[in-house]
Parts: structure tokens; sequence; C-alpha cells
């Protein structure tokens, strides 16, 4: 059957895909093609206003994002106990939050990314050109610039006594814990991202309503919820960069190398997971 798609025979695996049990158990749609990878580099975009106009999206996103949670981080770190305060779970609420509302306000122009790992991610599975993609990071990276110098605005001497929310490896967490626990909370951001924007899983699962910015923002909740005892929870590069330029102290940096190289592994094992074992693009064939 022309455009069917055959599984991996390996061994004596040369039986036929069956359909997953349950809502998704439906006939796929038929009107479902594989849309063309990205191109490596787009020159033409340059060019196009709807090109800058998603980098402005970035910028403002990112922006807003350190804000308000940099913000939450430091009325927590000011209160005298976390019960005086929203504690570990308000912060958790305050990033995944606003991922949630920034995604949604955002998608629709630039894709919603807010995250160079996210980012890195989505070109590596070539969904974006390296044009936009290098594009996208800078504008994200000045944004969580600005976001976080607006909180040291407000108050500068509570935001350096606080640690002004830069991300270090906590006492009693070796470097290699760091490190790990970036890679996996970023694998599990990326690999939502993946599956809540798949466009062959919204033509197959029309029939169930996914409002695609809920699960990432969820996912980001829960793996602050993880790793904020561990590392203050980096995943996303940009904001670790915007906090640790505002905030530049010596210790800020001694670890910064773990909330690039993390979240950059991460996201690249999320897209090979799901590019490969998910999608199975590579094993597509046509009778």
């Amino acid at each position: 059957m022309e455009g069917k798609e055959e599984d991996v025979n390996v061994g004596a695996n040369k039986f036929p895909e069956r359909q997953p049990i349950g809502t998704a158990a439906q006939t796929e749609s038929k009107d479902y093609k594989e849309p063309p990878p990205a191109p490596f580099f787009e020159p033409g975009e340059l060019k196009s206003w709807s090109f800058y106009r998603a980098g402005i999206a970035e910028f403002i996103a990112t922006f807003l994002f350190l804000y308000v949670t940099v913000l939450t981080v430091m009325g927590v770190k000011r209160a005298p106990n976390m019960c005086a305060s929203v504690g570990i779970q308000g912060i958790a609420w305050a990033f995944g939050g606003m991922i949630f509302a920034l995604v949604y306000c955002t998608a629709g122009i630039s894709g919603g990314h807010i995250n160079p790992a996210v980012t890195f991610g989505l070109f590596l599975a070539r969904k974006l050109s390296l044009t936009r993609a290098v594009f996208y990071i800078v504008m994200q990276c000045l944004g969580a610039i600005c976001g976080a110098g607006v909180v040291k605005g407000f108050q500068p001497g509570l935001y350096q006594t606080n640690g002004g929310g830069a991300n270090v490896v906590a006492h009693g967490y070796t470097k290699g814990s760091g490190l790990g626990a970036e890679i996996v909370g970023t694998f599990v951001l990326v690999y939502t991202v993946f599956s809540a924007t798949d466009a062959k899983r919204s033509a197959r699962d029309s029939h169930v309503p996914i409002l695609a910015p809920l699960p990432i923002g969820f996912a980001v909740f829960l793996v602050h919820l993880a790793t904020i005892p561990i590392t203050g929870t980096g995943i996303n590069p940009a904001r670790s960069l915007g906090a640790a330029i505002i905030y530049n102290k010596d210790h800020a940096w001694d670890d910064h190398w773990i909330f690039w190289v993390g979240p950059f592994i991460g996201a690249a094992l999320a897209a090979l997971y799901h590019q490969i074992v998910i999608r199975a693009i590579p094993f597509k064939s046509k009778a």
C-alpha cells in the first residue's frame, strides 16, 4: 500500500506496526503527509518581516519569563522561611505557568520556543533552519538578560544578597549530579515539546483536542519540583545566562557550563529519541 509505514526489520521482528490501544486506536489520517525537512541555511528568511517578528516575539517572551520567575525566586529567598512564601512549589508553578502562558501567546508567531535548548532540539530534527535557530537563541539570551536586569533594578540590594536567581549546583551535590539533572530535565521538556507539537499525532488524534502549551508548561513545573534542590533548575541556557550576567558573582560562573552542556545534550537526546524511536523516520519506506 502506498504511503504505508513499515517497521524496522530486525531479526525475527518483521510484524507490521499495530495501532495502540485506547483513544489513539483510530485510523491514521490519510491526508497527512510528512513535511519536508527545513533547509540547513535559508538566506531568504533574512528579507522577511515574519522572520524578525518571530525573533522579537522570542525576545519579549523570554524577557517576561525571566521577569516573573526571577521575581518569584527573590520573593521566596527574602521570606524568613518557606512557609511564609510560596516555597519551592510556588517557584515551580511560576516557571511552568509562565511557559504555558507564553507558549500559548507566541506559538503562532515563532513557535514559542523561549529556550535555546528547545530551539537546538528542533533544529536537529530539521524543524527550522540554522539561520532561524541562531537568531532565536540570540534573541532569547538578550531577552533573558533584560528580564533579569529589570528585576535587579527593582531591588538591587536584595537581588545581590539573595543570589539573583542564578543557577548553581547546590552543596552536597557533585558537578556530575548537576549535569545529569540538567540532561534528564531537559530531555523531559524537549520530549514533551516534540510530542505535544507532532503534526502527525494531531492529524491522527484530531478527535482529541490537545492544547500543546499545557503539557509543555506542566513538564516544566514537574522538572522544577524535582531539580530545584539540585541546581535550582536551569533546563534553559538563556534563563541561566541572563541571571548569571546580571548577578555576576564568581560562584555563579563556576558551574555555568553545566547549564549549557546539560540542556543541549538533553535536547539532542530527545530529538534523536523522537525522530528515531517514536517516529522511526530513518526507517520509513514506500512500498
